[in-house]
């Protein structure tokens, strides 16, 4: 197999640094992005907000100075948030829609000039994208549908350059994520006015059904065969949640007096 350029974003923690590892082990020429240092001697990082612009133009042109041609470009960053949607206050929404699905339209935007004809863009989502929003979750639901969706025009449109879009969906996975995600339920619990019995049912229920996480570097062995496989498939679920599985299933009326079922008990 040749040697990839690809570059990866998130790659200081989580998904994103193993995806960066993995491909650094293997042979491969891995450019990271992240806000936060990297501190990696495997792999070329930028320490960079993907919603700056100008950030990512200045990595483009450095990119390109040095020659530079990329096989792949993995958007992995994002954010997770834990809110009710009339009571969040406009900076966090503002904040996780700009990461999750406005950083990954930057990235793309500003990187794709140096993406070879026949080369590839990994998009990780969520297996959340592809259900009804539960509630309180529904700002981080929102930005991960989002971005399936932008993932499907991309793919439309680079299809017509020769080059592919792969979505990748991630269940439960062993990162700062998803440690975050349950300190945001705890912290909504003490932070709402309107829904303090339901937030305090729904973060037991959030601790008791959130699945099992894997191992990051399993999900990156996922997103490794997306790059290399010579017929990749459209999109790739790992650890899927069967508990979410089963009430995507339900009429969406259904859905809703499930919930509610649950959540307003005393």
């Amino acid at each position: 197999m040749k040697n990839l350029n690809v570059l990866v974003t998130g790659c200081a923690s989580g998904i994103g640094r193993a995806v960066a590892e993995l491909l650094s082990s293997e042979g491969h020429t891995v450019f990271g992005i992240d806000k936060t240092d990297s501190e990696c001697d495997r792999f070329t990082s930028f320490s960079s907000d993907i919603t700056s612009e100008e950030e990512l133009f200045g990595i483009r042109e450095r990119l390109s100075k040095d020659g530079v041609a990329l096989d792949a470009i993995v958007c992995v960053a994002g954010i997770h948030a834990m809110v009710s949607v009339v009571e969040s206050d406009y900076s966090a929404i503002k904040r996780v829609i700009e990461v999750n699905l406005l950083g990954t339209m930057l990235t793309c935007r500003a990187l794709h000039g140096l993406l070879k004809k026949g080369g590839r863009v990994i998009i990780v989502t969520s297996e959340v994208a592809t259900y009804s929003p539960m509630p309180f979750n529904g700002i981080y639901n929102v930005s991960k549908t989002a971005l399936e969706c932008y993932a499907d025009t991309l793919r439309q449109e680079l299809n017509l350059l020769g080059q592919r879009v792969i979505t990748v969906r991630p269940g439960a996975v062993k990162t700062p994520l998803a440690t975050d995600s349950l300190t945001k339920t705890e912290e909504l619990v003490k932070s709402t006015e309107l829904y303090k019995n339901e937030a305090r049912h729904f973060s037991s229920l959030v601790q008791k059904f959130s699945g099992t996480p894997m191992a990051p570097e399993l999900m990156a062995k996922t997103v490794y065969k997306a790059l290399i496989s010579k017929r990749p498939r459209l999109s790739y679920s790992k650890n899927r949640n069967p508990g979410l599985v089963m009430l995507s299933l339900l009429p969406k009326r259904w859905q809703c007096a499930v919930i509610k079922l649950m959540l307003n008990r005393n």
